[in-house]
């Protein structure tokens, strides 16, 4: 049955894009916390240098700690990890619509409808 078939693939795309997003999560969620180790090892360099104030020589290495920390965490989350994101997301979307241009094929298939009827339906998925 037409609406039957419809249900069970609905359901099974739905679970699909739910695990499938998963990735995109993870990737995310690197993406927001990498800034704040960025930012702790800047503290750590601070750190550093706060201990070694009674000897200048010993200054800049502390502060150059604290800078590379700092790029290396907001540039891994802004170069990395949320492009990353972005691009899985848009993928998983892509493999999405493509399922349920599946579907719409298969209804109208088990519905008897015209092949012309089908066709004119399918392409309304193609972007």
């Amino acid at each position: 049955e037409p609406e039957r078939l419809r249900e069970v693939m609905d359901v099974e795309i739905s679970t699909f894009e739910q695990e499938m997003k998963l990735a995109a999560r993870i990737w995310e969620a690197a993406g927001g916390y990498s800034p704040t180790i960025g930012i702790l090892g800047a503290v750590l360099g601070l750190i550093h240098v706060m201990e070694n104030l009674s000897d200048p020589s010993k200054l800049g290495a502390g502060i150059a700690v604290a800078f590379v920390a700092t790029i290396y965490g907001v540039g891994l989350a802004n170069l990395v990890f949320l492009p990353v994101a972005s691009r899985l997301k848009a993928h998983i979307n892509r493999l999405v619509v493509q399922r349920e241009m599946i579907v719409a094929g298969l209804v109208g298939i088990a519905n008897g409808d015209n092949p012309r009827i089908i066709e004119s339906r399918l392409r309304a998925y193609i972007f």
